[in-house]
């Protein structure tokens, strides 16, 4: 009989000491930030980066601040985006992360979503000439937005028909796309028919109704979506799990060991 792979199981934890955000949850895999997710700073690394980075037990991931928006037709929201993204990436890789998530982004009107795409397509590219990033990127699908470069499905494969040759990794978000209209039935499938990988998942369950458009996380099998749905989704993905659930310790904790009974 062939060997299976463990599944890396984990949560979003804080930034001070995330080894020790993983210990206290039992996890495999942690994700965490860097600097404040709604501002502009800089990124700041943790006291003990060089052990966090020579450490081979627990999996890292870091997510880039929320406001970050490649796909902006504004130049001052757009060239800081960049910038900042840049920043992330260096000290992710830094600390050892596997990865850095970013939010596909938004525009503000129908006419700007081909700019949206190409501003992406141009931040690959001109980071490809410099040497490329020294990380995978992994866009994470959206909840809401009008104009969301990966909240519904059609709106990603337009993006991933640009910039899917920088190969670009993707990280899956359960709550993001039950609130943004996608259905779970059949989700992963879909995913690879358009990105042909799903690097990590967010699995979050929703306080919301589908296409609520809201960005409301919820404790697996407490929300709006079944948890058979969010199990099926880790099986079929085979990739780490992030749950960026509240509760803190105890809940996400709770989350973990949901998940590795029911997978």
């Amino acid at each position: 009989m062939a060997a299976t792979t463990k599944l890396s199981i984990g949560a979003h934890v804080g930034q001070d000491d995330p080894l020790a955000g993983a210990a206290a949850r039992d996890a495999d895999v942690v994700q965490f930030f860097l600097a404040d997710p709604q501002g502009w700073k800089a990124p700041v690394l943790p006291s003990n980066a060089e052990r966090m980075a020579a450490q081979t037990d627990v999996e890292l991931y870091v997510h880039a601040p929320y406001i970050v928006n490649v796909a902006s037709p504004n130049n001052r929201i757009r060239i800081p985006s960049r910038k900042l993204l840049a920043q992330h990436a260096d000290a992710a890789a830094a600390v050892g992360a596997r990865g850095l998530i970013v939010h596909g982004g938004h525009t503000t009107s129908d006419a700007d979503e081909g700019e949206g795409v190409d501003n992406w397509r141009k931040l690959f590219e001109r980071t490809a000439d410099s040497g490329g990033f020294p990380l995978p990127i992994l866009i994470e699908n959206t909840a809401g937005g009008d104009h969301a470069m990966a909240r519904r499905f059609d709106a990603l494969a337009r993006l991933w028909d640009v910039i899917g040759g920088y190969s670009p990794g993707f990280c899956l978000d359960t709550c993001h796309a039950h609130a943004g209209g996608e259905d779970l039935v059949g989700i992963v499938d879909r995913v690879l028919a358009i990105t042909g990988r799903i690097d990590l998942v967010h699995l979050n369950d929703s306080k919301d109704a589908f296409d609520s458009g809201r960005d409301r996380h919820q404790n697996l099998g407490t929300g709006e979506i079944e948890l058979d749905l969010l199990v099926e989704v880790v099986r079929k993905a085979g990739a780490p799990v992030v749950c960026e659930t509240p509760g803190g310790v105890e809940g996400q904790a709770g989350d973990i060991a949901l998940v590795r009974e029911n997978v």
